[in-house]
Formats: structure tokens, sequence, C-alpha cells
């Protein structure tokens, strides 16, 4: 086994791979500063921790602990690993265990349980609430106490066990999905939690971000409505990685003033030294690069050696079944990162998508992709004994590293091979919770993970983390990386960049990520696209009084509830406004930003039900004749029954793989705001975005010989959003020196490397924008270029970028113009999710007209 200090000399000590390390940072170890515990604090719960190992309490947890217990909604926002669940449960459990030594309940009675003070806990995933659970019941049986009575209750739990979580359960833990879809439109079989409810525990809530988090903030405000209206008014405490002003951020979410929330951020916990080295891929020799490095990023096919992996299924598990939404939302890639619609998250110029990426030019070499990449390291640190995450953008990347890693150690020890799998979004509940207990046991040495294993799952130990490409954000990034060395020993953390003008930019500009603050939290509850369904959901579990709109957003709600009575959805009387139809409003409401409920993914000749996919994107992923990759294995899909949500599928071994090829169309609906930049007219508003799967083509692997193209028969999908746009009229593009022929190119280069860009300025990534250049659009009647949010409704990224256009723009025109390559490369003009095959952009061209533009921009 190689030294934690030492796995750094593994990554480099293959090949030629001392060129790919563009930097290394050393971030130092950090003492612990350790504190008294509370006076407060029950006596049997600090020996309980105690017993556990918990001599005493961080200086932060302590903080924390005492500002919650004393009645101020507390927000506690420090680093992976800190120890953050102390201090959000010793006042939550203190409370019940005070009211048991006051000698006021006995627990054979159920009116004397029914006055015990209760605590709510919401986290973003299912695994989280059950982690969270499990170390509960350690905590408990450590105190050796018998009368804190704790349970999950989510879409998963039987009807037997949720009666007696409402009729008995003091602790409840459970996510926002539930909260929304069940507990609150039966709000008055949860009378006695809800009545008695003194404490809301919200875990790793930087994780509300953007819709979602909109949506999770007012489900929220619908709780506190519900808990005031019988009689409490509970004291929130938050849990954040940390984030900029997490006090405003804790406040909007929860709907208080920002002067009502305390926000401890001094960080009291020790850590090891960190090793972090940012990591550019290799560039392939030109025309003799292996064929996987030609493939969209996160591709499932990035190998020619297919190991299947190993057998872990669990025994039995309390969590299974289809019932609810499941772990992350209904089918979600991952918790945090909702998936967009192909058509609506993609970039390109034209009409017709096909996911590809193509070289432009052969002196403008590409680079292995970074999913290949991590995988080879990945297979190196396992073989030096090392326990590893490694973390990819999607679903299909997290099978692709685990796949191509198995094929690299089977070479080395099969046995290896057998300890390395993929965990992602879309796998049954009990085999995630399989695949977690074999990484804690070590029977696993690495898993090939989605961003779901970024949350506060316990898993400690670990040596190293590898992340494939930018997560996103900051906030992300030092989440991930605080998986390596938890419980302060030393770690290694890698970035290794993806081919995109972000990524490229972050390698090489280190201050960007280690002397740059993490992004705020941002999130809109005021959006109407969000918050119309939340004011029919209040109306549902309770009539909305006028005396209540300030806590939905004050005039902006009155004026919604309004519309909603005038189209039907509401009924106004003298009392408030009521929702008079038979089917739950709550089920107007996707909170996850999903499309829905998530597709079942069934092997049609068993019946067994293999996972799920997002019903956003089961149209590209699992249309009819599409391959289906499931833990190395291979299945085709004979038929996708959209109504019922269920895609069939038969395993075979296959020899090709499929891309799906769709049409979009980008339609201004509202134009909200518009500022004159001389001739060219800097916009922002509603826009219609239309896309639709129209066939697919089957490549030959590994040669990506083109064996076929099948047409489909699958209804369009229509997005309305939040975009920005600005145009380009004819004596701009000929002060420009762009042509005609030039301009689909030069806008095209433009809005790539604009959408790469953007993710610096607003917390989003690429994926949560799609754009559209074209040389002449309808509406404008000029040139444009549109980015908008891959969201409903729009996410603020866009308002955020139409805020500070001339620096975004400059920062746009500034990466191309830096980049060495000759005529673009997907260092900077070229999109990994181009809906057009990345042509045609012309690199030179897009700076010169970025030129002129700012020429006439606001200083």
């Amino acid at each position: 086994m190689v030294r934690p200090g030492e796995l750094l000399d593994v990554l480099l000590a293959a090949g030629r791979r001392a060129d790919s390390a563009t930097h290394v940072r050393t971030l130092p170890a950090r003492d612990g500063r350790p504190a008294d515990w509370p006076t407060w604090a029950d006596p049997d719960l600090v020996r309980g921790y105690r017993t556990l190992g918990v001599e005493r309490p961080w200086t932060h947890q302590a903080e924390a602990a005492d500002s919650a217990w004393s009645g101020r909604h507390t927000v506690l926002a420090t680093s992976t690993g800190s120890g953050k669940s102390l201090a959000l449960w010793l006042p939550a459990l203190t409370a019940v265990r005070a009211d048991v030594a006051a000698g006021t309940l006995d627990p054979g009675r159920i009116e004397s349980v029914a006055r015990r003070g209760t605590t709510l806990y919401l986290c973003p995933t299912k695994a989280l609430a059950a982690d969270q659970l499990a170390a509960l019941e350690r905590l408990l049986v450590a105190a050796g106490t018998r009368d804190l009575r704790v349970a999950t209750c989510d879409g998963d739990t039987s009807f037997e066990e949720r009666r007696w979580v409402q009729d008995h359960a003091d602790v409840v833990l459970t996510n926002p999905d539930f909260l929304h879809h069940a507990l609150l439109p039966q709000h008055r079989r949860w009378t006695r939690l809800l009545a008695s409810l003194r404490y809301v525990v919200l875990d790793e809530c930087h994780a509300f971000r953007g819709v979602f988090g909109a949506h999770v903030a007012l489900v929220l405000r619908r709780l506190r409505r519900l808990a005031e209206q019988y009689g409490a008014r509970p004291v929130f405490l938050l849990a954040s990685a940390t984030t900029s002003d997490p006090a405003a951020s804790a406040a909007r979410l929860i709907g208080v003033d920002p002067d009502e929330v305390a926000a401890v951020t001094d960080d009291g916990s020790p850590a090891g030294r960190r090793t972090f080295v940012l990591w550019q891929p290799p560039e392939l020799p030109g025309g003799d690069g292996p064929w996987s490095a030609l493939l969209p990023e996160d591709d499932p096919w990035a190998t020619a050696l297919p190991v299947p992996a190993p057998d872990l299924a669990p025994g039995s598990a309390p969590d299974g079944g289809p019932a609810g939404a499941p772990d992350g939302g209904p089918g979600s890639t991952d918790p945090l990162h909702p998936p967009a619609t192909a058509g609506a998250g993609g970039e390109g110029s034209g009409p017709l998508g096909t996911g590809e990426r193509t070289v432009v030019d052969a002196d403008d070499r590409p680079r292995r992709t970074a999913t290949a990449e991590v995988a080879d390291l990945l297979a190196d640190l396992t073989a030096a004994g090392a326990r590893t995450l490694a973390f990819t953008r999607s679903r299909r990347g997290a099978e692709s590293v685990a796949t191509t890693t198995r094929a690299h150690l089977a070479e080395i020890d099969p046995s290896l091979a057998r300890a390395v799998q993929a965990y992602r979004g879309g796998y049954l509940p009990e085999e995630r919770r399989a695949l977690e207990r074999a990484i804690r046991s070590g029977e696993l040495r690495a898993l090939a993970t989605t961003n779901a294993l970024e949350l506060g799952v316990d898993i400690a130990g670990l040596d190293a983390v590898l992340i494939a490409g930018w997560p996103g954000t900051r906030v992300s990034l030092w989440q991930q990386a605080g998986r390596a060395g938890r419980a302060g020993a030393e770690g290694l953390v890698a970035l290794v960049a993806r081919e995109d003008p972000l990524d490229t930019f972050l390698v090489h500009h280190p201050e960007a990520i280690f002397d740059t603050p993490v992004e705020a939290t941002v999130f809109d509850p005021t959006n109407p696209y969000v918050l119309a369904p939340h004011l029919c959901a209040a109306a549902a579990e309770l009539p909305v009084r006028a005396s209540e709109l300030g806590l939905f957003g004050g005039a902006r709600a009155g004026q919604l509830l309004d519309e909603l009575v005038e189209r039907g959805a509401l009924r106004r009387r003298p009392s408030g406004w009521y929702w008079t139809h038979s089917e739950p409003a709550s089920r107007l409401t996707d909170l996850r930003g999903t499309g829905g409920d998530p597709v079942r993914v069934v092997e049609a000749t068993t019946g067994r039900l293999l996972g799920t996919v997002d019903a956003a994107s089961a149209d590209a992923t699992v249309h009819p004749g599409a391959v289906y990759v499931h833990q190395g294995l291979t299945f085709e899909v004979d038929e996708l029954h959209q109504q019922d949500a269920v895609a069939l599928v038969t395993r075979r071994d296959v020899e090709h793989g499929t891309w799906a090829r769709w049409v979009s169309s980008t339609t201004i609906v509202t134009t909200d705001a518009e500022v004159p930049w001389g001739p060219v007219t800097w916009g922002y508003g509603q826009v219609d975005v239309t896309t639709q799967v129209i066939g697919y083509q089957r490549k030959h692997l590994p040669d990506m010989r083109v064996m076929g193209y099948t047409d489909l028969d699958l209804p369009a999908r229509t997005l309305r959003t939040a975009s920005v746009w600005w145009t380009a009229p004819a004596d701009v593009l000929e002060a420009a020196g762009v042509t005609a022929e030039l301009a689909p190119g030069a806008l095209h280069a433009a809005e790539h490397a604009s959408i790469g860009l953007l993710p610096l300025l607003a917390t989003c990534d690429r994926w949560d924008l799609g754009g559209l250049s074209t040389a002449l659009h309808v509406d404008t009647e000029h040139a444009t270029v549109f980015v908008h949010d891959a969201l409903a409704g729009g996410a603020g990224f866009a308002e955020r970028g139409f805020e500070l256009g001339t620096t975004w723009l400059r920062a746009t025109r500034d990466a191309i113009a830096s980049c060495p390559c000759v005529v673009g490369c997907p260092a900077c003009i070229q999109s990994p999710k181009c809906g057009n095959g990345n042509t045609p952009l012309e690199k030179a061209a897009a700076v010169r007209l970025l030129d002129v533009v700012l020429a006439h921009a606001p200083a």
C-alpha cells in the first residue's frame, strides 16, 4: 500500500504524465480547536458522543448548537467532514430528553407522547436520510436511551410504517419531495408532528439552488404556514458547505429576514494535509488517437473492453420498490444537477442536433477525454492500494469510468477489477445501499460516481478523489475534494479538465480556484413559473388569506393569485383563495425539474426493474432501439411506453452505440428588458425552446463506422424559460469584417464560448444553460445569439448574464483570443454538447465580431 503522501507520484510516474499536471497546490493541515460541552446538553447524549469517540465538540459545533438552543435560526457553513451533524442533533435531541427529565411524559400513554417536542429533518436525498438514521441509532445505543423515537419516512415507506411515524416518532427524517407530495397535503394526519414541531433541520442546504432551490423555499414556507396554524413556530437549523453569505441564503430559503439568522462559519475542526493537482489530459497523436477520444465527453462507450461489474446484490433492504420519488428526486441524474432535455440544454447554430463533437482542423489535435483519463488514473490508484472516489458529470460518465477502469485492472489482477463499481442515480435504492456498505467495509476499493456521493453520506477513510471535469461551482468542487482524507488524514485530489473553455481556463489559472471566494447560492422563490403551482398547493392545504401574501412574495403573489382565479385554478372568497379541484394540487409541481415521473427501465423477459431514467432525457436515452448500459452490461430498448413511463429492454451484447438526433427552435415570447449598445441590442425576456427527437444513428464500435439511421416518431417538447440575447445588425457584421459566409460560424463560436464562461459569473454550470445562434432570427430580424436557462421559467442565470453583459462578453472574447489553437478547438469554441456537430465555427471572425460589439458596450 502506497502512503497517501506518495499518491501523486503514482499518477505522475506513468508515461509522460508530468506534463499533464498544470499546477500542484498543497493545502496545509489544520489543528482542531475543541470547546466544552454546553451546560444545557443532555448528559446521556454527551456520554453517547464520548462513547463514539467525540470527547469534546469543536468550537463551531458548540457555537451553532448554543445558537439554535437559544431559539435563533442558525446556519452552520463549514468544510466537508467538520462534524456539522452533531451541532444539528444536540439541541433537537436534548429538547425531547428535557421533556422526559422533567417527568411530564409517560412513554406508554399516547396523550403524553403528543406533548413531546418534535423535529423534522430534511435533506436532498434518501441516501443521506438513511445514513443519518444509522448514525442517530448508533448514538442512541451508545447513549443508552430508549425514549427517543427516530424514523425515516418517504415514498418507499409502507402504509403501516407511515402510521407509526405519524403517531409516535419524535424525529422524522425525510426529503422535500415527501413533504410536498404527502406530508403537507395530508397535514391533518400529521397534526401531532406539526403541532409539536420545535426544530426543522435542513442538511446540505447548499444543494437547494436554482429552480430546485426555489421550489424547496416555497415548500418550507408552506410548512411554516401549517405549523403556525397548529400553534408551532419551529427553529430552523441549516447545515451548508462553505458558501458566500450563508445567512442571506438561509434566510431566503426559509423565508425570514437575514437578521433573524445566525451564521457560524469559523471552522474549528482539524483537517489533514491535502495535495490538490490540476490536470489537463494530453493531446492525442495526429490521426492515430484511439476512437474513444473522438466520442462526446462522458460517453458510455469510451472503452473497447467492457468488464461487467461484480455482483453485490444485497439480501434484503427496507427501502426498495418504485413507490414515491427515488433518491435524488424523480429519476434525477444526481441530487444536485437535474438534467436538461437534449435540446433545451443544448448549444448550436442549426436546428439539427447529434450531441457529437467534431475536430475542425487537423492542426488542432484533440486531447483525451476527461473520462478516459480519469479511468486510467483510477486504475493506477486502485492498483497502488488507494481507496478512491471518481466523480463524473453524468450517469453515462460513471458507467464509462467504472467499465474502463475494470478493463485496465483486469489485465493486472482480476480481483482488483472486481473492486471497482459505478454509483449513480437511477440505480435501485437497495443497490445503492449495498454499494455504500461495500465501499465503507473495504470490499470495494473505488467507486465511479455522479455527485450523488458529493453530499454527506458517511464514507470515511478515502485516500483520493478524482474529479472528471469542473463540477459547476466552487462549492461542489470543495465538497467533492473534501471526501479525500476525511477524519483528518492526508489526501490527494485531482481535477481533470474536460475540453471546454471553462475547464481549460481553470486548470491554467489556479487563482480562480484557490484564491477566489465560493459562490452564493442563487434561487428565486418569486419566479412565477415556480410560485404559481405552490400557491395552488398552499390553497389546497388551507385557504390562502390576504394576510399571508407576504410569506409568498407580497404583491407578486397577489397578482398571481388573481391570474389563477381568472384561469379557473383557484376560487376567490371573502375568507381567501381556495383550491376547488378534485386532483391533488401538489401534482402541478415537479420539484426537481426532471419533466415528470421517472421512466422505469424494465427487463422485458424477466420483469426485473433495472433502474430509472429521468423523464426529460428519456426520449434521447431510452427511445426504441437505444443501447442502455448498466454496470458494464448492455441492453437494447425494445419499447418506450411514455404514458406508463416504462422502457422495456432486453439483455444483448452489441457492437454498436446509439446517438439520438433532434430538431430545435427558439421563439421570443416577451421582451422584459432591452438596452441599446449603439447598433447592438442587448435583450432579456422569455423564450420558447421547442425540441423533438427525430431519430438515431447506430455506429459500429470501436471504429465508429455509421451502420444506419432510424427515424423515430416522438412528441415535441416545449420549454418556456428566460434568455439573454444580443443582435448583430448588418453594419456591425460589416465593421467586423464578417461576411455572410463567415457570420454563422462567428456567431456560433461566440455562443459556445459565452455559454462556457457564464458559470464564472453565475452559480450554474454549462449543463444548466442552452443556446442558439443564427444569422437571421425571425423575431429580431438580425443576426442573433441566445443564451437561455435550461429550466422552466428560468433560474436566474440568464438574468445574471444580462446584468453583467460587458464583463461576460469581455471574458468570452479574451478566452477565445488567448487560446493558442489555429481555427478553434474544444478548449475555446467547441462545445461537448453542441446540437449541430460543432459546425460551422469561425474563431478569428468571432473575436473580431466581439471586439466590435464590445466597442459599443457600456463600461
